[in-house]
């Protein structure tokens, strides 16, 4: 059912609580911290600059890290508040607590159009445990409820879910809503032919959403250390490559599936080996794998081969929708970026709807430095696979119906 969006709300002059995915990749340097990616800082702009046009009092809350419900100094939201105001080129108000005096002050004299932010919500050991209390004292601070971390929409928190039973209005904001329009709305119906590529490393990880796609899916193109179960599932030698080999049954029925189905499943036919995962080391290109010849003793693979990426390009170019989740090599090292950067370029030629569905492969497209070519590129991991497969996200599912 429909959610409610920011516009059908009167947040004038309100103050409107936002929970924002704001765990941005950093870099220690002595003291200080230094945000390597504000990606997520700047998708949550347009709710934020929404909010202060319309003049509400927006309270931003975020987890930051692991800390595991403890105050870890390096996991301060204080230098991500600092870094927005220079975004938004408007003071952040920073509350050095999550709940209870300080945030209730500050909020009580907070002026129509200000911006303030709550210390790291995992701080509190009680937002990962969804308290009740803890929920209800957030929800104090706000009048409405806004969501816009799809990042986290997959974890049923106090600050996503818990929150829910306290607050009246509860909609989703402008990334919410985009993350939704792409990730459901559009792969629901898609534009045929629809081409899946799957990357990564475990297939274990990847069964729910590639069953589910299998049902819409016209081509699905695996690349990934997960090849390499298929690979032995099919009897083909895989040298010291990395697998799961007791999932090779999962690979069996993923492609019995896919015959079932009529959709065609393409695993790579050559691949890129070494015998050292390291930039400079020995590589080869495999012959056309098969029983007879697969990669080498003491070899492993660690992307797709020149045969492949052409067979890959091939498929991309007949695509009117592509979506592309996982690297299918190990991108990080250059030496073995060949395959994955190839693959960002088809598909940045293709003309098709392009929607990257969070993770590794939101980094190797900004690697490459084709991001701006992209149809949509998603801010959630983990929220992404989910909502792919079919499952209902608990963040999403706590916002009020447009009903």
């Amino acid at each position: 059912m429909a959610k409610l969006s920011l516009p059908d709300v009167d947040v004038r002059g309100k103050r409107v609580l936002v929970r924002v995915d704001f765990n941005v990749p950093i870099k220690e340097d002595g003291d200080k911290i230094e945000i390597t990616d504000d990606t997520r800082i700047r998708e949550a702009l347009p709710t934020i600059n929404y909010l202060r046009e319309q003049k509400a009092k927006t309270i931003l809350m975020s987890h930051f890290g692991r800390p595991k419900g403890k105050r870890v100094p390096k996991y301060s939201l204080r230098p991500v508040a600092d870094h927005l105001h220079t975004l938004i080129n408007h003071p952040v108000i920073f509350s050095h607590d999550t709940v209870g005096e300080v945030p209730q002050k500050i909020v009580a004299a907070m002026q129509e159009g200000d911006v303030a932010m709550l210390e790291n919500l995992r701080f509190q050991p009680e937002e990962e445990a969804n308290d009740r209390k803890f929920a209800h004292e957030l929800a104090e601070l706000g009048d409405v409820y806004v969501n816009d971390a799809f990042g986290a929409a997959h974890r049923a928190h106090a600050s996503t879910a818990g929150i829910a039973i306290f607050v009246e209005k509860r909609v989703m904001g402008f990334l919410m809503e985009k993350e939704l329009k792409y990730l459901h709305e559009e792969l629901d119906q898609p534009a045929k032919p629809f081409v899946v590529i799957m990357g990564g490393s475990k297939v274990s990880d990847k069964i729910g959403v590639l069953k589910a796609l299998m049902q819409k899916a016209d081509t699905i193109l695996i690349g990934g250390a997960m090849a390499n179960t298929f690979f032995k599932a099919e009897g083909i030698p895989i040298g010291a490559s990395r697998v799961e080999a007791d999932k090779t049954d999962l690979a069996n029925e993923l492609v019995a599936l896919a015959k079932e189905r009529g959709v065609k499943f393409l695993l790579p036919i050559d691949v890129i080996e070494t015998q050292e995962i390291k930039q400079a080391a020995k590589k080869q290109n495999t012959s056309r794998l098969s029983r007879e010849s697969g990669i080498a003793d003491g070899w492993q693979a660690v992307d797709i081969g020149k045969a492949t990426i052409a067979l890959f390009q091939e498929q991309i170019a007949k695509a009117k929708t592509i979506l592309w989740n996982g690297p299918v090599g190990i991108f990080e090292i250059p030496d073995f970026a060949e395959g994955t950067i190839a693959i960002a370029e088809a598909l940045a030629k293709s003309g098709a709807t392009t929607v990257i569905g969070g993770g590794d492969s939101v980094t190797a497209v900004k690697q490459a430095g084709l991001a701006d070519k992209m149809t949509f590129i998603s801010t959630g991991g983990g929220a992404s696979l989910e909502l792919l497969e079919g499952k209902e996200l608990p963040g999403v599912a706590a916002l009020s119906d447009k009903s």
